[in-house]
């Protein structure tokens, strides 16, 4: 009963974040291109990681969690009106760099398979016959 609650919780928790981030923050090193990726929440309820993922440089990426963790008050308090809750948990955000390790994942996999079928193309060319300079 505890784990289903807990992934309602962090199922919401992402929604009313993501939602809060977008509409209500004004930060202006706050990338837009950003998603919210998933929340872990404690047992407890007590502390929540949120992890996102961004677009951009990794200067950007950088510039872009420092100020999300600076406003993680006021995103917790914007929250809370949202979501009734005893104690609303403290949040901490990640940079969620599986959305990087997936396309390059891809992109190696479309390298290999064009070189495959570069291959097969290669052997399947009939080999012309070199003649031979005879004296």
């Amino acid at each position: 009963m505890a784990k289903k609650r807990t992934a309602r919780l962090n199922s919401l928790l992402k929604e009313v974040i993501s939602d809060v981030i977008r509409k209500d923050t004004r930060n202006p090193h706050i990338n837009t291109l950003l998603t919210v990726t998933r929340v872990d929440i404690t047992s407890d309820l007590h502390y929540a990681k949120v992890y996102v993922s961004v677009i951009g440089t990794d200067i950007q990426k950088k510039e872009t969690i420092d100020a999300l963790q600076s406003a993680a008050g006021f995103i917790a308090v914007n929250c809370s009106k949202q979501v009734v809750m005893r104690y609303f948990p403290a949040l901490t955000f990640k940079l969620d760099d599986s959305v990087d390790k997936h396309m390059r994942i891809e992109m190696l996999l479309q390298e290999i398979g064009t070189e495959q079928k570069a291959r097969e193309q290669h052997l399947q060319e009939p080999e012309s016959e070199i003649p031979a300079n005879e004296p």
